[in-house]
């Protein structure tokens, strides 16, 4: 039984050429699915709301030196990291990925004294809502309707001591 390769956290600025594929992708993910208009999603927010000097953050999971799946955050308010741009390299899909690059975002924003986490996610998103409710995320709107007649799907999720701290509320 082969092993599988070990993945390395990085946290990288927007800027960086191992970002690209993650925007691309997402940006060509976005215009499938709700038209070609959907790249200016990628563009809405500055790339330093991305920085830690602006309570941001974006990481990548590379696997042999290459993206193959990340995100990021930003600072929504003064207690709540606001995530965005939650990618899964095409390639590398089914294995977990989505749900590493979350706990590593909640680890983050934790560490950055953040307590909350907020998203939204496009309502032809199936996957990524499937995503949120199965890691802990409470949906902000009515499940049982149409989520093409809510809009943009937003979650929370109030952050643990552990994840704010790295250790169990005992030690």
């Amino acid at each position: 039984m082969t092993s599988a390769p070990e993945l390395t956290v990085i946290q990288v600025p927007v800027s960086d050429p191992r970002v690209e594929p993650l925007l691309r992708e997402l940006g060509d993910e976005y215009s499938t699915r709700y038209g070609k208009d959907a790249h200016a999603e990628i563009s809405r927010y500055p790339d330093e709301q991305f920085t830690e000097p602006y309570g941001g953050l974006l990481l990548l999971l590379l696997e042999r030196g290459e993206a193959v799946a990340g995100g990021a955050f930003r600072r929504y308010d003064a207690t709540t990291a606001e995530l965005k741009r939650i990618w899964t390299h095409s390639a590398h899909r089914r294995r977990g990925l989505a749900r590493r690059v979350l706990a590593e975002l909640e680890r983050a924003a934790g560490a950055r004294g953040y307590r909350r986490i907020h998203l939204t996610t496009g309502p032809r998103q199936p996957e990524a809502r499937g995503l949120y409710l199965a890691t802990g995320y409470t949906p902000l709107f009515d499940t049982e309707a149409d989520p093409e007649t809510v809009g943009p799907l937003p979650f929370e999720k109030h952050l643990t001591v552990r994840e704010r701290t790295g250790k169990a509320p005992d030690q």
